[in-house]
């Protein structure tokens, strides 16, 4: 009986401090739930787990993006953190969030603050607590600091120990970093010319700083924090006037990634999206058929199914894991794994960082098309070919709660037996409800980073992607 009064107890205070932590840690709208005083909380329960590891003494580190009092808060959190007696790293500048994953890892710290709120729209912040291997938190973790709001006395004074928070040049570890594990000098050698799109994100000023003007165009890369009106997110909805912009630039290729940089999309020579899907694709057949690489492979619930193929003529063993990078990030920690990945743009290379990152991710393409001396729409000719044609398309469904709710029940009950006019093959509730029709796959979850249904769908074709995604809409 004490053990339920205490979860009452710590839901409770999680319910009316707003402070809840989703997919990949705690977003909420600026100045109604994402505020100071619930910052403060998040960050004191995220002291208290800093405070039981191993590597206390050596301290955290606190990154940024680049949205709106963005440096306000991170320095708040530094200073909250500082006055439980830790010593805190606090980016001199606007970092992408991997910048500061490594910096954990590097500096052998008990963890790290990135704030930041991704993709979400302009109105958000947020945090991600970052781990001492270089990644994002395991979900274990979440649980823990969830644990501790329970035990933070919200009236209490914090007074922030100034001498032992040091700005620190993370970006410049970050940059060292890239420079060990990109070939700089085949990409610059093959003459590839390159734009980047930061989305008005803290992926600037990072790629310019690789590559001289005369081979890089830079789009975005100002500090804007309505982000010209969109989401940050490197999806087709979001790029249009990008598109348009490059394809008077006659680029190679393209690098977009999202706010705090840790996800990537790629446009090639003609101005066509590259989505994720074919990214990890042809980054993994690089690695194993061209590296010669072994080790396992992690993929998220919604990835395309591309990717088991290439597992099995590569013998490589598939993990199949729930949406979200930390489950990745944590099996690139206990497992031999070669690469990982999700559906939303986030890939990671174990070799490089158990972490996905949008620039190492967008720079590693360009590798390949440098080694392989091809380009990017042939690179996917070539995946195709050896493969298989595949489409996709993703919908976040702004519905009302009742429909939204009408649909998850409807899809969750594994019954249907057929999507629009294709036969049903296969049901799988691993993470969300994902249904295997002839020629393709639909997946119907909720978001754990925004209020919106996500419904996913993969097929051999783009009308039955376009079908699957209408019936799917319409469930309700």
């Amino acid at each position: 009986m004490q053990a339920c009064s205490y979860l009452v107890k710590v839901y409770q205070i999680i319910e009316r401090m707003q402070v809840k932590f989703g997919t990949d840690g705690w977003r909420a709208i600026i100045a109604k739930d994402f505020t100071f005083d619930n910052l403060k909380i998040a960050t004191l329960a995220a002291a208290d787990y800093f405070l039981d590891h191993s590597c206390r003494a050596n301290g955290v580190c606190v990154g940024y993006d680049t949205r709106f009092m963005s440096p306000e808060f991170a320095e708040y959190t530094a200073g909250i953190l500082s006055s439980r007696g830790l010593r805190v790293f606090l980016s001199d500048s606007f970092v992408p969030s991997p910048a500061v994953s490594l910096c954990c890892r590097e500096m052998q710290l008990a963890g790290g603050i990135m704030i930041t709120a991704s993709h979400n729209p302009p109105v958000y912040n947020g945090l991600k607590i970052k781990a001492s291997y270089g990644g994002p938190a395991f979900p274990e973790t979440f649980a823990l600091i969830e644990k501790n709001l329970a035990g933070i006395n919200h009236g209490n004074a914090v007074t922030p120990r100034k001498v032992l928070i040091e700005k620190t040049d993370i970006k410049s570890i970050y940059l060292r970093h890239l420079k060990k594990h990109i070939d700089l000098d085949a990409i610059r050698k093959s003459q590839i010319t390159v734009a980047h799109n930061a989305m008005f994100g803290a992926g600037q000023n990072v790629i310019s700083r690789l590559f001289d003007k005369s081979t890089l165009t830079s789009y975005h890369c100002s500090l804007n924090p309505g982000f010209g009106g969109i989401n940050p997110e490197p999806v087709p909805r979001y790029i249009n006037d990008f598109v348009g912009f490059f394809k008077t630039r006659h680029a190679d290729a393209a690098i977009i990634t999202d706010g705090d940089a840790d996800r990537v999309g790629m446009l090639d020579e003609n101005g066509s999206f590259i989505d994720s899907h074919k990214i990890f694709a042809i980054i993994l057949k690089y690695l194993a058929e061209e590296k010669k690489k072994s080790g396992d492979v992690a993929k998220t619930y919604a990835l395309t199914d591309i990717i088991d193929r290439i597992c099995r003529k590569n013998k490589l063993a598939l993990h199949l894991l729930p949406v979200g990078f930390k489950h990745v990030s944590k099996l690139m920690t206990t497992h031999d794994i070669l690469m990982g990945g999700e559906e939303s743009g986030g890939i990671g290379v174990t070799s490089y960082l158990p972490e996905r990152d949008g620039i190492y991710t967008g720079l590693l393409v360009l590798e390949v098309m440098a080694s392989k001396q091809q380009s990017l729409s042939g690179l996917v000719k070539e995946l195709f070919s050896e493969y298989g044609n595949f489409y996709y398309d993703r919908v976040d469904l702004h519905a009302g709660e009742k429909q939204k709710q009408a649909i998850i029940a409807r899809s969750a009950k594994g019954d249907l037996r057929t999507v629009g006019d294709y036969r049903v093959t296969g049901f799988n509730d691993l993470d969300g409800y994902k249904y295997h029709f002839e020629g393709g796959w639909l997946l119907i979850r909720p978001s754990g980073t925004e209020p919106v249904l996500r419904l996913y769908c993969e097929a051999d074709s783009p009308e039955k992607v376009e079908n699957a995604l209408r019936f799917a809409a319409d469930l309700a």
